[in-house]
């Protein structure tokens, strides 16, 4: 695959986002390459999860990410994007995603925003840090119960 031909954080989020979609149908993490993605995203990207979630820590380049999404399908049985406004589309675009999920460990259904700072240079993904409101609520949906001693 080719890089995306324009530099616009718009057009490159637009298509990742399509991308996305297109992997997650096409069996996600662990059954789709991750090549569907790969060229939306620098070689050296740098995605920040916060570290009390499930799914937490710095991810770099394209074998981090590959890792990350493992590590998400692991944690979440559905994770749906419902609604995205683009606050910014500069270098560094803002993205405002309503999230539908349902863990996997719980079957606890979680309805979330997720605020995400993405930065765009050369037609790519160089960092992507999102932003959850409550990740101790996440944290919590997520965990796996334990049984009293």
């Amino acid at each position: 695959m080719t890089n995306p031909a324009t530099t616009d954080s718009m057009t490159v989020l637009t298509g990742m986002y399509e991308a996305e979609a297109k992997y997650l149908a096409a069996g996600g993490p662990g059954e789709a390459p991750f090549d569907l993605l790969a060229p939306y995203f620098a070689s050296d990207v740098v995605l920040h999860q916060a570290e009390a979630l499930p799914y937490g820590g710095t991810w770099h380049g394209h074998a981090g990410l590959t890792r990350f999404f493992l590590a998400m399908s692991d944690v979440w049985e559905s994770f749906d994007m419902v609604d995205q406004k683009f606050l910014a589309t500069g270098e560094t675009a803002v993205v405002l995603t309503q999230v539908q999920a349902r863990a996997r460990a719980t079957g606890r259904e979680l309805a979330f925003p997720i605020l995400q700072s993405i930065t765009v240079r050369d037609g790519r993904i160089v960092e992507v840090r999102p932003f959850y409101w409550d990740t101790a609520a996440i944290a919590d949906a997520c965990a796996v119960p334990t049984r009293p001693a």
